[in-house]
């Protein structure tokens, strides 16, 4: 009995896995949030997400000099 329960104590503290649960928890909040930045640029004025996104970065890259 000592043994099993010795077992069954130290197979519930194991945290192998743990690194792919965390990595699949990541993947699906930037999934979701990359779902909602489409949702919302696709209600802007009509533009395709692909110029919104390079109108940004020009102006970003711009904005560095000033």
């Amino acid at each position: 009995m000592g043994w099993a329960h010795a077992h069954a104590v130290w197979a519930l503290r194991d945290e192998r896995g743990q690194g792919t649960v965390e990595y699949v928890g990541i993947m699906l909040l930037l999934a979701t949030l990359m779902g909602a930045v489409v949702l919302a640029v696709g209600k802007g004025e009509g533009n395709g997400i692909d110029d919104i996104i390079v109108g940004k970065l020009k102006s970003a890259l711009n904005s560095i000099g000033k």
